[in-house]
C-alpha cells in the first residue's frame, strides 16, 4: 500500500493498481452454506456502482450521515468503501432517526423506517438476490445498483480529515481510520499477500478493522465468516487449510 493513502478509498485504489486479480474478500455464511469470493477488481466494481448510486441517485454528499444497519457481510464492506469514496460518514448501527440516509438488512427494516431520508434495503440473500417484494418505504439495492456506472469520480474531493466512520460511539476521520488500520495490521502480523480469517462481528472497531480495514491496509485479504459458531471445529480447520489462511481471529 502507498504511504500517501489517507482514506479507505485510497487503500482500495492502491490495491487495484497493485494486483486487481487477487482475492480481496471471501465470504462464508455458515447458516446458509453461502460462499462468495471477490477479487480486488470485482469488489472495486461493486464499490464504484454503489458510490454512483449514493452520489447520483440518492444525492448523498460529503458530510451526510448514513446509518448502516447491516451485519458483517461482503455487501456491508462494499457500502463502507462506497461511503468513503463519496465522503459520507458511516454510522455503524446508528440511529436511523438522526441519519440523512439509511441502509438496512432484513432484520433492521423496521428500525430503518425512522429515517426521513432515502432508505435502501438489502436482502443479504445468496448471490445478492432481490427481495421477492420490495419492503415498504425502501428501494431494493439489488434492483438499483446493477445499472450504475462501473467507474466513479466524486463531485467533490473527499477530505481525509473529515468524519468517515462512527462505530461503538467513537468517530474517526478517514486519515485516523487508515492509521489505526495500519497499526492493527502490524499488531496482527499482516503483510502483502497474507490471508486473515475473521469470525468477529462488525459492531465495534476491533471487528471492523480485523475483518476489513487492517487486511486492506496491509495489502492482504480476508476470509469473512458469518455464523461461524455453527461450523464444527474440524470443518474450520479444513477451511483454514483450503483458503490458505495465515492468521485467524475468531
Amino acid at each position: 500500500m502507498n504511504a500517501s493513502d489517507r482514506t479507505p478509498a485510497d487503500l482500495l485504489r492502491s490495491a487495484l493498481a497493485a494486483d486487481p486479480a487477487r482475492p480481496l474478500v471471501t465470504y462464508y455464511d455458515d447458516a446458509t452454506g453461502e460462499r462468495v469470493e471477490l477479487s480486488v477488481a470485482t469488489f472495486a466494481n461493486w464499490v464504484a456502482k454503489t458510490a454512483n448510486l449514493l452520489q447520483g441517485e440518492l444525492s448523498a454528499a460529503p458530510g451526510d450521515r448514513l446509518a448502516l444497519l447491516l451485519p458483517a457481510h461482503w455487501q456491508t464492506a462494499v457500502w463502507l468503501l462506497a461511503c468513503s469514496s463519496v465522503g459520507v460518514t458511516v454510522e455503524v448501527g446508528g440511529d436511523a432517526a438522526d441519519a440523512d440516509l439509511v441502509v438496512a438488512g432484513p432484520d433492521a427494516l423496521e428500525a430503518g423506517l425512522a429515517c426521513s431520508g432515502e432508505r435502501i434495503a438489502l436482502s443479504l440473500a445468496p448471490l445478492g438476490r432481490r427481495f421477492p417484494t420490495v419492503p415498504a418505504g425502501y428501494a431494493d439495492y439489488a434492483v438499483e445498483v446493477p445499472s450504475q456506472g462501473d467507474r466513479f469520480a466524486p463531485f467533490v474531493p473527499v477530505d481525509p480529515d473529515a468524519p468517515a466512520l462512527v462505530v461503538d460511539g467513537t468517530e474517526r476521520s478517514g486519515a485516523q481510520l487508515v492509521e489505526e488500520a495500519r497499526a492493527d495490521a502490524r499488531s496482527l502480523g499482516l503483510a502483502p499477500g497474507t490471508r486473515l480469517l475473521s469470525g468477529l462481528g462488525w459492531g465495534d472497531w476491533k471487528g471492523l478493522s480485523t475483518g476489513l480495514y487492517a487486511p486492506l491496509a496491509a495489502g492482504g485479504s480476508v476470509v469473512l465468516c458469518r455464523n461461524l459458531d455453527r461450523l464444527a471445529p474440524d470443518s474450520l480447520a479444513k477451511r483454514v487449510e483450503s483458503e490458505r489462511v495465515t492468521t485467524t481471529a475468531v
